[in-house]
């Protein structure tokens, strides 16, 4: 985790500041981890999918791209994966409508 928020800063500006949102995946709370000063981990309360915005993206990609299929090896999977994610990476505005919570606008550095 401390190796990809390093590689994930990397790609932030300078005046921009990050808050990521995080389930309670033990390797994002590590007493080890490192967090870049440029992000703020908000911890979500434990057993809370609804909260996580990332649940409904999985929801969005499932409902409209990925469920009712039979797939015929793995190889069948990742490419079914990569065109719903490009799909979706393609409709602009659609992420941030789907991770759009009210409780995020609430939060600040």
């Amino acid at each position: 985790m401390s190796t990809f928020l390093a590689s994930f800063a990397e790609t932030v500006p300078t005046d921009t500041h990050v808050v990521m949102v995080l389930d309670q995946a033990g390797w994002h709370g590590a007493k080890n981890l490192v967090v870049p000063d440029c992000f703020t981990l908000l911890p979500l309360p434990s057993y809370s999918p609804e909260l996580n915005p990332v649940e409904r993206v999985w929801l969005y990609l499932r409902e409209r791209y990925l469920s009712h299929r039979l797939l015929a090896n793995y190889e069948a999977v990742v490419d079914a994966c990569c065109e719903a994610w490009n799909a979706l990476a393609a409709e602009t505005g659609r992420i941030q409508s789907l991770t759009s919570y009210p409780y995020l606008n609430g939060v600040s550095s």
